[in-house]
Parts: C-alpha cells; structure tokens; sequence
C-alpha cells in the first residue's frame, strides 16, 4: 500500500549459514515514529541495512515507498544514522555538514537548516573531536537530514546518552514527525518505546509484536514497557504449547512461535500476571 513507507515480504537475510532473518513481514506507516525494539543480537541493524539498501538480500523484497530498497530514486528520500557518530573528528560541525551536502547533493543553504533543527548553532564552529557524545549523535543526525527525506532511519542514536540527552534527541524526533517525516528507530532501552508511534519487537531475527505503546502495556497487563516485552519473550520462547502460568516443564516438541498478532490478541495468551501486595 502507497500509504505504508516501508514493506518487506518473506525477507530472508543469511551470514554464512546462518539465516539471520528468516521469512519477514512487516509495514510501516509513513508519517509516524517507529520503534524497533529488541535485545542486542535480535537483527535490528541487518533489517536497517536492508531498509537503507545496502545489506545483501537471501531472499524476499524489501519497499521503501512503493521502490525496490536502495533504488537510486530512494537516495534522497532515505537519511541513515549509523550507531557510531559518522563525522570527521578535524572538521568543525559547519564543515562536516557542508562536506555531506555536497555529496548528497543538498543545497548548501540545508546546512544551517539542519543546524537550527538539531540545536547546534552554539558548537557550529567547534571541531567534532571537542563535541559530548551527544552532540556527535547531533551532528549525525543533522548530517541525515541533509536533502529533507522523506524517511529517516536511526539505528540506536541515544545508545550512551543520559536519559537528558535521550529526552533532547527525542524531542527532535517527534518535531520532525509533527512536520510529516517517518521515523524508523532502533533501540534496545525498552523505556524509549512509550515515546514512539507503534512499536515492533524483534527476538532472534523473528518479529513477535507488532503493537503500540498503549496497546502493549493494556494487553499484557504490566506496569512498564519492559516487563512487557520481558513477558512477550517469555511466551514467544515457550512456544505456543507452553503455558507462562504453568509449573510445569517445557513441551519436548518445539512448535513455531506465533505471529505477533496472535501475542497480543488476548491477554490469557501471554499468560498476564498481576503483581500482589508487597
């Protein structure tokens, strides 16, 4: 559907023998902040690569805005913010963003926009190498938003920030939503999922919740973000035939874990448990 920024069918993404991702579905809406949530190891980065086009598909599409993923016609519809801050360390933050411009091809005039946007006109002149870990995570995120995409994809950006940073970078975030840009971020801090849109849970290149933030906390019956996805991962790792509630051991017989709808349908399904008094 044209109204969905991004969709992948039956993705398949291998490193070596290993299948990394294996039969992926999912959309995103345009317009909305996305959070792809999961613990480290779970395939956020390679399903961003493959977003952002340049991770080698096994099997599968991937469609960004109805075009094949890494179509030339994408390159400036699409920013990508890697985890690491990709900035020149002998380059103040002007001259980083006048470099990126002129690859990508952004006018020159995008560089001051783009300082204004990520609240860094007082280090605009100070080299990268003098900057706070958080002010980097600005700069590349300026650097992303050379060419105004219609998508921005950010992989971690607050991993290593204060929770003040995280709320500053967030703030920009949502701005830039409000102005009609999608937003897909990935993140292994579950409290971040309460400031996105809709929410997608990975565990071991499989997508097991598909959900929105009040959607997750009201179905599985916890208090907080994370003991909601701690409970959803418990269930998608039991295995269809294994009560959560249960006493009793594991089913022999492994079954595959159920789609992410079928883990939030019902709370009975995720075997919700109330906390008693203390």
């Amino acid at each position: 559907m044209m109204n969905n920024a991004i969709e992948t069918r039956g993705l398949r993404i291998s490193r070596g023998s290993t299948m990394v991702i294996d039969g992926l579905d999912l959309t995103v809406p345009g317009g909305a902040i996305v959070g792809l949530l999961g613990p480290s190891g779970s395939g956020k980065t390679t399903l961003l690569r493959a977003v952002v086009g340049v991770q080698i598909l096994a099997g599968g599409s991937v469609n960004v805005f109805g075009q094949s993923a890494g179509s030339a016609s994408l390159r400036h519809r699409v920013g990508y913010m890697t985890q690491q801050a990709s900035i020149y360390d002998d380059l103040s933050v002007r001259q980083n963003l006048r470099y990126f411009a002129r690859v990508q091809g952004a006018p020159r005039s995008d560089v001051e926009r783009v300082i204004d946007c990520t609240d860094l006109s007082e280090q605009a002149d100070r080299l990268a190498r003098s900057l706070s870990g958080g002010q980097a995570s600005r700069v590349s995120l300026a650097a992303a938003m050379l060419g105004s995409p219609d998508l921005l994809v950010l992989d971690e950006p607050t991993v290593g920030l204060d929770p003040v940073l995280r709320g500053d970078l967030w703030a920009i975030f949502r701005r830039l939503a409000e102005d009609g840009m999608t937003l897909l971020v990935s993140s292994h801090v579950m409290d971040e999922a309460t400031r996105c849109d809709r929410l997608l849970l990975m565990r071991e290149g499989d997508l097991i919740a598909d959900t929105t933030p009040e959607q997750l906390l009201t179905t599985t019956g916890a208090d907080t973000a994370e003991d909601a996805f701690l409970r959803i991962i418990e269930t998608h790792d039991a295995g269809p035939s294994y009560s959560i509630g249960g006493r009793g051991g594991r089913s022999a017989s492994r079954s595959r874990p159920r789609s992410p709808t079928h883990l939030l349908a019902d709370g009975k399904s995720l075997g919700v448990r109330k906390k008693g008094p203390q």
